[in-house]
C-alpha cells in the first residue's frame, strides 16, 4: 500500500508542513525543533508503517505514530498556555490530531 494515497497520511503530512510554516522564524529553537519533530513523525512512521512487510511491524509503527499524536498534543497544550501557539489555531491542531489518531486506529484495526 502507498502512503500517498491514505487520507490520514495526507492531513498529517498537512499538519506537519503547518507547523514548519508557522514557527518558521521562531526564536526558541528547543521548542521549535522538538513541536516540529513530532509533528514530523506521525506521517513518516505512517509511511514507514504501511510499507513494512508484517502486519506485526505495521502496527508497531502506527503505534508510534498514535504516540507521536500525543507528544505533539501536549506540546500545543503547552504552546498555548505560554503564548507561543494563538489559541484558535492550537485548538484547530488539537481537534485535527484527534481525528487523525482515530484515523490511525482504523488502519490498525484494517491490520488485524
Amino acid at each position: 500500500m502507498l502512503c500517498e494515497k491514505l487520507d490520514v497520511w495526507k492531513r498529517s503530512a498537512a499538519l506537519s508542513s503547518e507547523l514548519y510554516i508557522y514557527f518558521r522564524d521562531f526564536k526558541d529553537y528547543g521548542f521549535k525543533d522538538q513541536i516540529t519533530r513530532a509533528g514530523l513523525s506521525i506521517p513518516s512512521n505512517i509511511a514507514e508503517g504501511v510499507e513494512r512487510a508484517t502486519d506485526k511491524e505495521t502496527i508497531r509503527f502506527l503505534n508510534i505514530s498514535q504516540g507521536s499524536c500525543a507528544e505533539l498534543k501536549t506540546q500545543i497544550y503547552i504552546g498555548m498556555k505560554i503564548d507561543y501557539i494563538d489559541r484558535e489555531t492550537g485548538r484547530k491542531w488539537i481537534s485535527e490530531l484527534e481525528e487523525i489518531h482515530k484515523m490511525i486506529g482504523g488502519l490498525k484495526k484494517a491490520q488485524k
